[in-house]
């Protein structure tokens, strides 16, 4: 008898959730439907959204009245509640970052939003657990192209293979885009070579919409890379990317380390949600960290063993990549090895005490 309680009891508190949920969509897509003039760009992928977002934003913005959805506004949630509070009659432009973790949430975002370009950033490994295979992954993200009407534009990552497949399938107007159909110069500004992919993409929609190279080139010195670069104990260089918890971002942040001079450390958790590719991608990110760092901290434990088996396989002593979870005593090794010049490499999600005490 008691479970058939609880069963009642949980879906008696589901109820009022669910209609909530509804009636703010609802609101949401009759008040987006009011905008008749209001041009929508989607943005999708597995990694990338964010900062291709925010650099469209900015770009437009020099010649557009521009909302954009702001952080964690992902959601359906979110970007009803974007449209809700923030929409206005002077917008002209809104730029929003579509994520999701099931099948036809994007449709369900696109139904409401109704967006005539859309951005695909990338698919990678990144969800597969959540939607069961990378079939389901491609399909999802796909949604956001199959929602853009005849006279839409879709723009695909030329450097991503699955978004290669997809272009292909796509039947409006369409460009792939690859990173290197533009030479932005970088020099001197807060962006690095990561940034060109999701960069490219905005550049592509912004030139779509009139905005010019030099006018894009002119707003490059106001953006800044969620990535932060600062010194702490014993003269050390802390390369703070702890936004990110996505396999291409590390891979790429491996990449930039390997050409700087010093001892390199990398400190990161266990990357979740890959499904059944976890073993494979973690023994991949090992094997990088083992040609490219003379130290490795991994603050969990779930993939440590693939992680240390593939910094193995490419050299580094069993002794230099180490499970530990305490942040004293990740603070305590990481004084203790590094020396003036040296960098350490602060990946995905690691404990925000350690963070802190590396800021002194």
């Amino acid at each position: 008898m008691a479970p058939i309680i609880f069963s009642l009891l949980v879906l008696l508190f589901q109820i009022p959730t669910v209609v909530l949920r509804k009636r703010i969509l609802r609101k949401a897509r009759q008040k987006r439907e009011k905008f008749k003039n209001l041009l929508v760009i989607g943005i999708t992928g597995s990694y990338g959204k964010t900062s291709t977002k925010e650099f469209l934003a900015a770009i437009l913005s020099k010649k557009y009245n521009v909302l954009k959805t702001e952080e964690h506004q992902n959601s359906e949630i979110g970007i009803s509640q974007c449209i809700l509070n923030d929409l206005k009659e002077e917008h002209e432009i809104f730029v929003v970052e579509i994520g999701a973790y099931e099948q036809g949430k994007i449709k369900e975002v696109c139904q409401m939003i109704k967006p005539k370009i859309g951005i695909l950033t990338g698919i990678n490994e990144q969800h597969l657990s959540t939607f069961g295979s990378q079939e389901n992954v491609i399909k999802a993200k796909f949604e956001l192209i199959e929602s853009l009407p005849q006279s839409g534009l879709a723009i695909f990552n030329g450097d991503n293979k699955y978004c290669q497949q997809l272009f292909q399938e796509t039947k409006v107007s369409k460009n792939l885009v690859h990173s290197s159909d533009y030479e932005f110069d970088l020099k001197g500004k807060n962006l690095f070579l990561w940034d060109i992919e999701n960069l490219s993409l905005a550049a592509t929609a912004a030139e779509y919409l009139g905005v010019s190279r030099e006018e894009i080139e002119n707003t490059l010195a106001e953006f800044e890379s969620p990535i932060e670069i600062k010194k702490s104990i014993n003269n050390i260089t802390i390369i703070d990317a702890t936004y990110s918890a996505n396999p291409k971002s590390v891979l790429s942040h491996l990449d930039y380390l390997k050409d700087r001079t010093g001892r390199k450390v990398i400190v990161m958790p266990c990357l979740i949600e890959l499904g059944k590719v976890s073993k494979e991608v973690h023994q991949r990110i090992g094997e990088k960290i083992g040609r490219i760092c003379d130290f490795a901290i991994i603050t969990t434990k779930d993939r440590f063993g693939e992680l240390r088996k593939g910094a193995l396989k490419s050299g580094m002593p069993e002794e230099k990549i180490l499970f530990m979870e305490k942040s004293d005593e990740i603070f305590k090794k990481i004084k203790n090895f590094c020396q003036e010049g040296d960098i350490v490499l602060l990946e995905s999600r690691v404990p925000s005490k350690v963070i802190k005490l590396l800021s002194y």
